[in-house]
């Protein structure tokens, strides 16, 4: 069995924020950033969005811009497993 790491997420006024517990950034762009976060997917939607630091040892995550939305989605690799399974 896989121990899941804590996470914290803390936004800032829209504009900035920070998470722990991301295992890898997968995607981004100015208007969305994907992240894993103990196997499960993590949608940052807004615009300007820029990534300021990530540290895959720590997994400390931020970025800044305006953050309009968040989503935690199912985990990673759910739609394979359906598609194969």
């Amino acid at each position: 069995m896989q121990t899941e790491k804590s996470n914290i997420l803390t936004i800032e006024q829209q504009k900035t924020i920070s998470m722990t517990g991301v295992s890898s950034v997968d995607a981004f762009s100015e208007n969305q950033i994907r992240l894993t976060v103990n196997g499960r997917r993590v949608t940052i939607d807004g615009s300007h969005l820029k990534v300021l630091a990530f540290s895959e040892g720590s997994g400390n995550f931020s970025a800044r811009g305006e953050v309009n939305s968040v989503k935690f989605g199912g985990a990673r690799g759910n739609a394979i497993k359906r598609l194969f399974g």
